[in-house]
Protein backbone atom coordinates (compact mmCIF):
# COMPACT_ATOMS: atom_id res chain seq x y z
CA UNK A 1 0.00 0.00 0.00
CA UNK A 2 1.57 3.79 -1.26
CA UNK A 3 1.65 6.15 1.77
CA UNK A 4 0.13 9.34 0.56
CA UNK A 5 0.20 11.39 4.03
CA UNK A 6 3.64 12.42 4.25
CA UNK A 7 3.17 12.45 8.05
CA UNK A 8 2.66 8.92 8.19
CA UNK A 9 5.98 8.05 6.54
CA UNK A 10 8.92 6.62 8.33
CA UNK A 11 11.24 9.99 9.00
CA UNK A 12 14.59 9.81 10.80
CA UNK A 13 14.22 11.20 14.56
CA UNK A 14 15.46 14.88 15.11
CA UNK A 15 18.08 13.57 17.73
CA UNK A 16 19.54 10.86 14.66
CA UNK A 17 20.28 14.18 12.41
CA UNK A 18 24.40 14.43 11.33
CA UNK A 19 25.25 17.96 10.60
CA UNK A 20 28.50 18.25 9.01
CA UNK A 21 30.58 21.38 9.64
CA UNK A 22 32.80 22.80 7.74
CA UNK A 23 34.84 25.81 8.42
CA UNK A 24 38.67 26.43 8.05
CA UNK A 25 38.03 28.46 11.73
CA UNK A 26 38.08 26.11 14.65
CA UNK A 27 36.74 28.65 17.06
CA UNK A 28 33.57 28.97 14.53
CA UNK A 29 33.13 25.34 14.44
CA UNK A 30 33.15 24.74 17.99
CA UNK A 31 30.64 27.68 18.73
CA UNK A 32 28.29 26.43 16.11
CA UNK A 33 28.73 22.68 17.55
CA UNK A 34 27.58 23.41 20.85
CA UNK A 35 24.65 25.07 19.74
CA UNK A 36 23.98 22.00 17.10
CA UNK A 37 24.56 19.93 20.37
CA UNK A 38 22.34 21.78 22.49
CA UNK A 39 19.62 21.46 20.17
CA UNK A 40 20.00 17.28 19.82
CA UNK A 41 22.32 17.14 16.65
CA UNK A 42 24.99 14.80 16.21
CA UNK A 43 27.75 16.59 14.84
CA UNK A 44 30.95 16.08 12.57
CA UNK A 45 33.70 19.00 11.91
CA UNK A 46 35.76 19.66 8.70
CA UNK A 47 38.83 21.86 8.07
CA UNK A 48 38.42 21.98 4.56
CA UNK A 49 36.31 21.24 1.49
CA UNK A 50 38.52 18.07 1.01
CA UNK A 51 38.17 16.48 4.46
CA UNK A 52 34.55 17.10 3.94
CA UNK A 53 34.56 15.12 0.90
CA UNK A 54 36.40 12.22 2.61
CA UNK A 55 33.85 12.26 5.51
CA UNK A 56 30.83 12.56 2.85
CA UNK A 57 32.12 9.36 1.52
CA UNK A 58 32.60 7.69 4.57
CA UNK A 59 29.08 8.69 6.02
CA UNK A 60 26.64 10.48 4.39
CA UNK A 61 25.44 13.52 6.52
CA UNK A 62 22.20 14.97 6.31
CA UNK A 63 22.56 18.71 6.85
CA UNK A 64 26.01 20.24 5.78
CA UNK A 65 27.07 23.81 7.18
CA UNK A 66 30.31 24.86 5.38
CA UNK A 67 31.77 28.41 5.29
CA UNK A 68 31.85 29.93 1.53
CA UNK A 69 35.50 31.98 1.86
CA UNK A 70 38.39 29.15 2.86
CA UNK A 71 41.93 28.46 1.89
CA UNK A 72 41.51 25.50 -0.81
CA UNK A 73 38.20 24.09 -2.20
CA UNK A 74 36.26 27.11 -1.35
CA UNK A 75 32.45 25.86 0.45
CA UNK A 76 31.14 26.52 -3.34
CA UNK A 77 33.45 24.34 -5.08
CA UNK A 78 32.83 22.21 -1.86
CA UNK A 79 28.52 22.59 -2.47
CA UNK A 80 29.21 21.56 -6.51
CA UNK A 81 31.07 18.32 -5.12
CA UNK A 82 28.32 17.46 -2.59
CA UNK A 83 25.81 17.71 -5.36
CA UNK A 84 27.15 15.54 -7.62
CA UNK A 85 28.00 12.72 -4.52
CA UNK A 86 25.18 9.81 -5.61
CA UNK A 87 23.41 8.86 -2.82
CA UNK A 88 19.56 7.99 -2.20
CA UNK A 89 18.71 10.66 0.17
CA UNK A 90 18.99 14.06 0.50
CA UNK A 91 21.50 16.22 2.16
CA UNK A 92 20.34 20.29 2.76
CA UNK A 93 23.18 22.70 2.47
CA UNK A 94 23.64 25.91 4.46
CA UNK A 95 26.29 28.19 3.01
CA UNK A 96 27.91 30.61 5.61
CA UNK A 97 29.31 33.82 4.19
CA UNK A 98 29.16 37.52 4.85
CA UNK A 99 28.04 38.30 1.38
CA UNK A 100 24.51 39.44 0.90
CA UNK A 101 24.75 40.49 -2.62
CA UNK A 102 22.16 39.20 -5.20
CA UNK A 103 24.66 37.74 -7.69
CA UNK A 104 26.40 35.92 -5.09
CA UNK A 105 23.08 34.32 -3.76
CA UNK A 106 22.23 33.32 -7.02
CA UNK A 107 25.67 31.92 -7.78
CA UNK A 108 25.13 29.87 -4.46
CA UNK A 109 21.71 28.49 -5.42
CA UNK A 110 22.90 26.85 -8.90
CA UNK A 111 25.87 25.68 -6.92
CA UNK A 112 23.32 23.57 -4.86
CA UNK A 113 22.76 25.62 -1.79
CA UNK A 114 19.40 25.09 0.13
CA UNK A 115 19.77 28.35 2.46
CA UNK A 116 22.49 30.89 3.36
CA UNK A 117 23.21 32.56 6.79
CA UNK A 118 24.78 35.41 7.53
CA UNK A 119 27.92 35.63 10.07
CA UNK A 120 28.15 36.42 12.54
CA UNK A 121 25.74 33.44 13.26
CA UNK A 122 22.76 33.61 15.93
CA UNK A 123 21.75 30.87 17.73
CA UNK A 124 18.12 32.01 17.06
CA UNK A 125 18.26 31.84 13.21
CA UNK A 126 20.26 28.87 13.34
CA UNK A 127 17.89 27.07 14.72
CA UNK A 128 15.06 28.36 12.20
CA UNK A 129 17.19 27.38 9.90
CA UNK A 130 17.55 24.16 10.51
CA UNK A 131 13.61 23.74 11.50
CA UNK A 132 13.25 24.71 7.87
CA UNK A 133 15.78 22.17 6.87
CA UNK A 134 13.36 19.73 8.82
CA UNK A 135 10.94 20.33 7.35
CA UNK A 136 12.40 19.33 4.07
CA UNK A 137 14.00 16.49 5.31
CA UNK A 138 10.68 14.66 6.46
CA UNK A 139 9.11 15.80 2.78
CA UNK A 140 11.95 14.11 0.93
CA UNK A 141 11.75 11.34 3.68
CA UNK A 142 8.00 11.25 2.98
CA UNK A 143 8.57 10.66 -0.74
CA UNK A 144 11.68 8.43 -0.73
CA UNK A 145 9.72 6.22 1.25
CA UNK A 146 6.47 6.61 -0.85
CA UNK A 147 8.33 5.70 -4.64
CA UNK A 148 9.50 2.73 -2.56
CA UNK A 149 6.64 1.02 -1.57
CA UNK A 150 5.58 2.40 -5.24
CA UNK A 151 8.34 0.41 -7.02
CA UNK A 152 7.45 -2.68 -4.90
CA UNK A 153 4.10 -2.21 -5.78
CA UNK A 154 4.88 -1.67 -9.56
CA UNK A 155 7.60 -4.77 -9.30
CA UNK A 156 4.45 -7.02 -7.68
CA UNK A 157 2.36 -5.79 -10.47
CA UNK A 158 4.78 -6.39 -13.62
CA UNK A 159 4.69 -9.77 -12.17
CA UNK A 160 1.24 -10.27 -11.53
CA UNK A 161 0.91 -8.93 -15.03
CA UNK A 162 3.90 -11.24 -16.48
CA UNK A 163 1.61 -14.26 -14.87
CA UNK A 164 -1.23 -13.40 -16.43
CA UNK A 165 0.10 -12.91 -19.58
CA UNK A 166 1.58 -16.07 -19.63
CA UNK A 167 -1.81 -17.61 -18.79
CA UNK A 168 -3.54 -15.85 -21.79
CA UNK A 169 -0.94 -16.93 -24.33
CA UNK A 170 -1.55 -20.29 -23.00
CA UNK A 171 -5.42 -19.53 -23.00
CA UNK A 172 -5.11 -18.71 -26.94
CA UNK A 173 -2.84 -21.94 -27.47
CA UNK A 174 -5.59 -23.79 -26.48
CA UNK A 175 -8.21 -21.41 -28.02
CA UNK A 176 -6.70 -22.07 -31.34
CA UNK A 177 -6.34 -25.56 -30.60
CA UNK A 178 -10.00 -25.94 -30.28
CA UNK A 179 -10.22 -25.58 -34.36
CA UNK A 180 -8.30 -28.98 -34.85
CA UNK A 181 -8.34 -28.94 -38.68
CA UNK A 182 -8.40 -25.40 -40.55
CA UNK A 183 -8.05 -27.38 -43.63
CA UNK A 184 -10.65 -29.98 -45.11
CA UNK A 185 -11.40 -31.96 -48.79
CA UNK A 186 -14.33 -33.40 -49.52
CA UNK A 187 -14.68 -34.77 -52.75
CA UNK A 188 -14.03 -31.57 -55.00
CA UNK A 189 -14.90 -29.07 -51.97
CA UNK A 190 -11.70 -27.26 -49.93
CA UNK A 191 -12.90 -25.80 -46.45
CA UNK A 192 -10.57 -23.32 -45.09
CA UNK A 193 -11.36 -21.79 -41.61
CA UNK A 194 -9.40 -18.28 -40.02
CA UNK A 195 -9.37 -17.24 -36.83
CA UNK A 196 -7.92 -13.97 -36.10
CA UNK A 197 -8.86 -12.88 -32.47
CA UNK A 198 -8.17 -9.00 -31.25
CA UNK A 199 -5.84 -9.95 -28.15
CA UNK A 200 -4.67 -13.18 -26.55
CA UNK A 201 -8.18 -14.39 -26.70
CA UNK A 202 -11.41 -13.99 -28.51
CA UNK A 203 -14.81 -15.07 -28.63
CA UNK A 204 -15.38 -16.34 -32.48
CA UNK A 205 -15.46 -19.72 -33.98
CA UNK A 206 -14.90 -21.77 -36.53
CA UNK A 207 -15.42 -25.13 -37.68
CA UNK A 208 -16.32 -27.54 -39.64
CA UNK A 209 -17.50 -31.63 -39.26
CA UNK A 210 -17.53 -34.97 -41.05
CA UNK A 211 -21.87 -36.19 -41.13
CA UNK A 212 -21.56 -39.05 -42.92
CA UNK A 213 -19.54 -40.05 -46.08
CA UNK A 214 -21.29 -37.23 -48.60
CA UNK A 215 -22.08 -34.57 -46.15
CA UNK A 216 -20.17 -32.08 -43.50
CA UNK A 217 -21.55 -29.80 -41.37
CA UNK A 218 -19.49 -26.46 -40.92
CA UNK A 219 -20.31 -23.39 -38.65
CA UNK A 220 -19.05 -19.98 -37.79
CA UNK A 221 -20.28 -18.29 -34.85
CA UNK A 222 -19.62 -15.26 -32.91
CA UNK A 223 -20.02 -14.61 -28.89
CA UNK A 224 -20.95 -11.25 -27.74
CA UNK A 225 -18.16 -9.32 -25.83
CA UNK A 226 -14.38 -10.14 -25.30
CA UNK A 227 -11.84 -11.72 -23.20
CA UNK A 228 -12.21 -15.07 -20.99
CA UNK A 229 -15.62 -15.10 -20.34
CA UNK A 230 -15.99 -15.12 -24.26
CA UNK A 231 -13.64 -17.66 -25.00
CA UNK A 232 -14.98 -20.21 -22.40
CA UNK A 233 -18.44 -19.75 -23.69
CA UNK A 234 -16.74 -20.42 -27.26
CA UNK A 235 -15.28 -23.83 -25.27
CA UNK A 236 -18.27 -24.66 -24.39
CA UNK A 237 -19.78 -24.65 -28.05
CA UNK A 238 -16.18 -26.24 -29.28
CA UNK A 239 -17.78 -29.52 -27.51
CA UNK A 240 -20.82 -29.21 -28.72
CA UNK A 241 -20.20 -29.22 -32.11
CA UNK A 242 -17.07 -31.70 -32.17
CA UNK A 243 -17.13 -33.88 -34.88
CA UNK A 244 -17.98 -37.59 -34.72
CA UNK A 245 -18.99 -37.62 -31.13
CA UNK A 246 -22.08 -37.82 -29.20
CA UNK A 247 -21.87 -34.41 -27.67
CA UNK A 248 -21.81 -32.65 -31.21
CA UNK A 249 -25.15 -31.72 -30.79
CA UNK A 250 -25.83 -31.24 -34.64
CA UNK A 251 -25.74 -34.79 -35.21
CA UNK A 252 -28.40 -37.94 -34.12
CA UNK A 253 -27.70 -41.65 -34.54
CA UNK A 254 -30.23 -43.02 -36.68
CA UNK A 255 -32.18 -46.83 -36.22
CA UNK A 256 -29.28 -48.01 -37.58
CA UNK A 257 -26.42 -47.19 -35.54
CA UNK A 258 -25.22 -44.72 -37.94
CA UNK A 259 -24.81 -41.02 -37.56
CA UNK A 260 -26.83 -38.41 -39.32
CA UNK A 261 -27.56 -34.51 -39.17
CA UNK A 262 -29.94 -32.71 -37.16
CA UNK A 263 -31.92 -30.14 -40.00
CA UNK A 264 -30.09 -26.89 -38.90
CA UNK A 265 -33.42 -25.23 -37.84
CA UNK A 266 -33.55 -27.96 -34.98
CA UNK A 267 -29.68 -27.55 -34.21
CA UNK A 268 -30.30 -23.47 -33.82
CA UNK A 269 -33.48 -24.09 -32.18
CA UNK A 270 -31.35 -26.50 -29.35
CA UNK A 271 -29.02 -24.53 -28.81
CA UNK A 272 -31.03 -21.62 -28.29
CA UNK A 273 -32.69 -23.77 -25.46
CA UNK A 274 -29.48 -24.76 -24.53
CA UNK A 275 -28.35 -21.01 -23.67
CA UNK A 276 -31.21 -19.76 -22.13
CA UNK A 277 -32.15 -22.70 -19.70
CA UNK A 278 -29.18 -24.89 -18.81
CA UNK A 279 -26.52 -22.18 -19.74
CA UNK A 280 -28.08 -19.58 -17.83
CA UNK A 281 -25.90 -17.01 -19.21
CA UNK A 282 -26.44 -13.12 -19.98
CA UNK A 283 -24.35 -13.38 -23.38
CA UNK A 284 -25.39 -14.76 -26.65
CA UNK A 285 -23.67 -15.42 -29.99
CA UNK A 286 -24.71 -14.94 -33.55
CA UNK A 287 -23.99 -18.01 -36.10
CA UNK A 288 -24.37 -19.54 -39.45
CA UNK A 289 -24.27 -23.17 -39.73
CA UNK A 290 -24.87 -25.27 -42.65
CA UNK A 291 -24.79 -28.93 -44.04
CA UNK A 292 -23.41 -29.17 -46.97
CA UNK A 293 -23.94 -32.59 -49.35
CA UNK A 294 -20.30 -32.49 -51.07
CA UNK A 295 -21.28 -34.92 -53.85
CA UNK A 296 -24.49 -33.18 -55.57
CA UNK A 297 -23.25 -29.69 -54.08
CA UNK A 298 -26.48 -28.85 -52.23
CA UNK A 299 -26.06 -26.71 -49.22
CA UNK A 300 -28.77 -26.03 -46.17
CA UNK A 301 -27.69 -22.87 -43.90
CA UNK A 302 -29.02 -21.26 -41.27
CA UNK A 303 -28.17 -17.48 -40.50
CA UNK A 304 -28.63 -16.50 -36.68
CA UNK A 305 -27.64 -12.72 -36.44
CA UNK A 306 -24.59 -13.09 -38.10
CA UNK A 307 -23.38 -11.27 -41.26
CA UNK A 308 -24.87 -12.62 -44.20
CA UNK A 309 -22.73 -15.21 -46.02
CA UNK A 310 -21.48 -13.87 -49.72
CA UNK A 311 -21.86 -16.74 -52.32
CA UNK A 312 -19.60 -15.47 -55.25
CA UNK A 313 -20.06 -17.14 -58.54
CA UNK A 314 -17.34 -18.48 -60.79
CA UNK A 315 -18.45 -15.98 -63.55
CA UNK A 316 -17.76 -13.24 -60.81
CA UNK A 317 -21.47 -12.39 -59.45
CA UNK A 318 -21.72 -12.29 -55.73
CA UNK A 319 -25.19 -12.93 -54.10
CA UNK A 320 -25.98 -12.45 -50.24
CA UNK A 321 -27.02 -15.10 -48.44
CA UNK A 322 -29.68 -15.09 -45.76
CA UNK A 323 -32.63 -13.28 -44.17
CA UNK A 324 -30.55 -11.91 -40.99
CA UNK A 325 -32.38 -13.98 -38.17
CA UNK A 326 -32.12 -12.91 -33.86
CA UNK A 327 -29.28 -14.32 -32.03
CA UNK A 328 -28.55 -17.29 -30.00
CA UNK A 329 -29.15 -17.02 -26.58
CA UNK A 330 -31.63 -13.81 -26.33
CA UNK A 331 -35.57 -15.29 -27.04
CA UNK A 332 -36.57 -18.56 -26.16
CA UNK A 333 -38.69 -18.76 -28.80
CA UNK A 334 -36.75 -17.56 -31.23
CA UNK A 335 -37.46 -18.80 -34.69
CA UNK A 336 -34.85 -20.02 -37.31
CA UNK A 337 -35.71 -19.94 -41.33
CA UNK A 338 -33.62 -22.68 -43.25
CA UNK A 339 -32.00 -21.70 -46.73
CA UNK A 340 -31.11 -23.77 -49.75
CA UNK A 341 -28.52 -23.16 -52.83
CA UNK A 342 -26.01 -25.20 -54.74
CA UNK A 343 -22.53 -24.73 -55.31
CA UNK A 344 -21.78 -25.24 -58.69
CA UNK A 345 -18.03 -25.92 -60.05
CA UNK A 346 -16.10 -22.93 -59.54
CA UNK A 347 -18.38 -21.38 -57.05
CA UNK A 348 -17.61 -20.18 -53.54
CA UNK A 349 -18.97 -19.67 -50.25
CA UNK A 350 -17.52 -17.07 -47.56
CA UNK A 351 -18.97 -16.65 -43.95
CA UNK A 352 -17.05 -14.20 -41.66
CA UNK A 353 -17.57 -12.60 -38.25
CA UNK A 354 -18.35 -8.64 -38.26
CA UNK A 355 -14.67 -8.15 -37.17
CA UNK A 356 -14.00 -7.81 -40.92
CA UNK A 357 -16.86 -5.48 -42.19
CA UNK A 358 -17.03 -3.42 -39.53
CA UNK A 359 -13.06 -2.44 -39.81
CA UNK A 360 -13.17 1.40 -39.91
CA UNK A 361 -11.12 3.35 -41.49
CA UNK A 362 -9.55 7.06 -40.19
CA UNK A 363 -12.66 8.73 -40.79
CA UNK A 364 -14.87 5.84 -38.91
CA UNK A 365 -16.30 4.59 -41.98
CA UNK A 366 -16.98 0.60 -41.93
CA UNK A 367 -15.96 -1.21 -44.77
CA UNK A 368 -18.98 -2.83 -45.18
CA UNK A 369 -20.88 -5.73 -47.43
CA UNK A 370 -19.67 -4.00 -50.48
CA UNK A 371 -16.40 -3.03 -49.32
CA UNK A 372 -16.13 -6.59 -48.55
CA UNK A 373 -17.76 -7.41 -52.14
CA UNK A 374 -15.18 -5.10 -53.66
CA UNK A 375 -12.10 -7.23 -51.92
CA UNK A 376 -13.51 -10.37 -53.24
CA UNK A 377 -14.05 -9.63 -56.82
CA UNK A 378 -10.02 -8.24 -56.79
CA UNK A 379 -8.85 -11.55 -55.24
CA UNK A 380 -10.92 -13.67 -57.87
CA UNK A 381 -8.17 -15.42 -58.46
CA UNK A 382 -6.85 -16.52 -55.52
CA UNK A 383 -8.18 -19.91 -53.25
CA UNK A 384 -7.71 -21.08 -49.93
CA UNK A 385 -5.33 -19.18 -47.33
CA UNK A 386 -3.75 -16.58 -49.99
CA UNK A 387 -7.62 -15.54 -50.62
CA UNK A 388 -8.30 -15.35 -46.48
CA UNK A 389 -4.63 -13.53 -46.07
CA UNK A 390 -5.50 -11.00 -48.54
CA UNK A 391 -9.25 -10.19 -47.27
CA UNK A 392 -7.36 -10.02 -43.85
CA UNK A 393 -4.65 -7.65 -45.00
CA UNK A 394 -6.75 -5.45 -47.50
CA UNK A 395 -9.57 -5.06 -44.12
CA UNK A 396 -6.19 -3.80 -42.22
CA UNK A 397 -5.15 -1.32 -44.62
CA UNK A 398 -8.51 0.07 -44.80
CA UNK A 399 -8.54 0.06 -40.98
CA UNK A 400 -4.65 1.61 -40.94
CA UNK A 401 -3.70 -1.12 -39.27
CA UNK A 402 -6.42 -1.25 -36.67
CA UNK A 403 -8.04 -3.87 -35.59
CA UNK A 404 -10.66 -3.62 -32.45
CA UNK A 405 -12.47 -7.11 -32.83
CA UNK A 406 -11.70 -10.86 -33.81
CA UNK A 407 -11.78 -11.82 -37.60
CA UNK A 408 -12.90 -15.35 -38.03
CA UNK A 409 -13.97 -16.79 -41.41
CA UNK A 410 -15.10 -20.09 -43.41
CA UNK A 411 -14.59 -20.43 -47.14
CA UNK A 412 -16.14 -23.19 -49.11
CA UNK A 413 -14.52 -23.82 -52.81
CA UNK A 414 -15.77 -26.36 -55.52
CA UNK A 415 -12.95 -26.75 -58.03
CA UNK A 416 -14.30 -26.38 -61.63
CA UNK A 417 -14.46 -28.81 -63.80
CA UNK A 418 -15.50 -31.69 -60.83
CA UNK A 419 -11.84 -31.89 -59.53
CA UNK A 420 -9.89 -29.90 -62.02
CA UNK A 421 -7.32 -27.08 -61.26
CA UNK A 422 -9.38 -23.72 -59.73
CA UNK A 423 -8.61 -20.39 -61.70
Amino acid sequence: MMILDPQAATTIPHSMRLVLLVDDSRAQRRTLAVQLLRAGYQVVEAASGDEAMRICLERRPDIVISDWMMPGQSGLEFCRRFREMQSDRYGYFILLTSRNDKKDIAQGLRAGADEFLTKPVSGAELLARLSASERILRMEESLHSANTQLSATLAQLRETQAAIDRDLREAQRLQQGLVRERHGRYGDFDLSLLMRPAGHIGGDLVGFFPINARRVGLFALDVAGHGVASALLCARLAALLSGGTDQNIALRITDLGLYDARPPTEVLRHLNTLMIEELRTESYFTMVYADLDFLTGQLRLVQAGHPHPVLQRADGRIERIGGGGLPVGVFPDAAYDEVQLALGPGDRLFISSDGLTESENARGEPLGEEGLNAILRTNATLRGDALLESICWSAAHYAGGRRGDDISAVLVERQKNGGGPWG
